[in-house]
């Protein structure tokens, strides 16, 4: 029980003190939409794929969320965080990077969450 509503209020909650990192999860999800190009993209917040039942500003939120739950990373501050949320959001080298731009993900995640 008492697992349940941790994990409800560590989705359902902005910001979130979580492993003594303070996350604003939707300035996060601001920032992550402007590195990933913004209103100038076809993907807004770098989501692929198309959902039937959500918005690409959710499906990069419930990503966050996520990745809270699992982050056990040793980093006391929010860009460890990042640098673990990127891992997943942007992998380097990944698949469908041909131009190996997401080596800039965390850097630029980072720089427009705190601007």
């Amino acid at each position: 029980m008492l697992k349940s509503i941790l994990i409800f209020t560590l989705l359902f909650s902005a910001p979130v003190a979580y492993a003594n990192v303070l996350i604003d999860k939707n300035k996060l999800a601001d920032a992550i939409y402007k590195a990933e190009g913004g209103s100038k993209t076809k993907h807004p917040y770098g989501i692929l794929r198309r959902f039937k039942l959500t918005t690409p500003r959710q499906a990069c939120l419930n990503t966050i969320n996520h990745a809270i739950v699992d982050y056990r990373g040793n980093s006391d501050d929010l860009k460890g965080f990042i640098a673990f949320l990127g891992k997943r959001y942007a992998p380097v080298e990944a698949f469908n990077d041909p131009r190996g731009l997401n080596k800039n993900w965390v850097r630029n995640v980072t720089k427009f969450y705190f601007s």
